[in-house]
């Protein structure tokens, strides 16, 4: 669609099998703070993982934003006997061949993946009382439709029955088919990109310059908060909100406070929930936070 083509309103990150940040694309600030959240969802609600799964999933509430953008997850396994190829799908579509089991045997465990690829992007229209991001909603329900995590691909195979129930619910069928498709795709290419670096130097090898990326980044992170003077900064500032015929100052305040080389975020203060689309979830507010710290690193940071 234009709003993901053209306007480029996706974003793309690596995770590792613990659900930790290896790297992510330098796309929508929003988009890569909160994905973390969506990826540890996930973990918690799934232990069984196969070659060819995609998690998706719009839910503010699961570590999304607004329902608009859509998050699909999949894992990337790179074993010993990984062969490369695709996520089960995407730009190469090849399904793993089962193994023949015999009926009284029990099926033995996947290992567990050891990297995660993600994608969050914006689509135009999601259903709900009127198309775009901000209607004039009361409640959530009224904004589209609600996608908690749930497999859309599982071992490569399609689940038809998720993904009619998504296109019944919005205005452009044809064009969120094809937005998934290209979500999809994006993750096949991540994986392709994982399984050749690994094929290069070794599973060990890669996981251990993830974490010497990881370390990096916080050590990084933490001499520019030491740099800053100690204290408590305190602002505030107003949205306006139309309930109803009546204006609305709605107040957003937030204290840093700065202690050593560590910074707290107390929105104390800051307006209750409204009557209307402008709430912010967990997951976004902290990605507001870290997006803050990051502009203000001087520093080339990995992630």
């Amino acid at each position: 669609s234009p709003n993901i083509k053209e306007r480029l309103d996706f974003s793309c990150a690596v995770f590792d099998g613990h659900g930790n940040l290896i790297a992510q694309a330098a796309h929508i600030p929003a988009h890569l703070g909160a994905m973390p959240a969506s990826v540890r969802t996930i973990l918690d609600r799934f232990q069984e993982w196969q070659e060819g799964d995609v998690v998706i999933v719009n839910d503010p509430f699961e570590g999304g934003n607004h329902l608009p953008d859509i998050t699909m997850i999949a894992p990337v396994f790179v074993g010993e006997s990984e062969v490369l190829g695709s996520l089960g799908g995407g730009v190469e579509d090849v399904a793993p061949t089962p193994t023949p089991q015999h009926p009284k045997t029990p099926k033995p465990q996947n290992p567990p993946p050891s990297f995660f690829v993600a994608s969050r992007a914006h689509h135009a229209d999601v259903g709900g009382m009127t198309p775009g991001s901000l209607p004039l909603s009361t409640e959530i329900y009224q904004e589209g439709i609600i996608v908690p995590p749930v497999k859309l691909y599982r071992a490569g195979v399609l689940n038809e029955d998720v993904l009619r129930l998504i296109l019944r619910n919005v205005r452009t069928p044809d064009e969120r088919r094809g937005d998934l498709a290209a979500q999809r795709a994006a993750g096949a290419i991540g994986a392709r990109r994982l399984r050749e670096l690994v094929a290069a130097h070794g599973r060990a090898e890669v996981l251990a310059y993830c974490g010497h990326l990881q370390a990096y980044s916080e050590r990084i992170t933490r001499a520019t908060i030491a740099g800053w003077p100690d204290g408590v900064y305190v602002f505030e500032d107003v949205i306006e909100l139309i309930e109803g015929e009546r204006l609305t100052l709605t107040p957003i305040r937030v204290a840093a406070t700065i202690a050593g080389e560590e910074v707290t975020f107390d929105f104390a203060g800051t307006a209750p929930v409204v009557h209307g689309s402008l709430n912010a979830v967990i997951a976004i507010t902290q990605s507001a936070c870290y997006y803050v710290v990051r502009c203000l690193i001087e520093d080339e940071v990995p992630m």
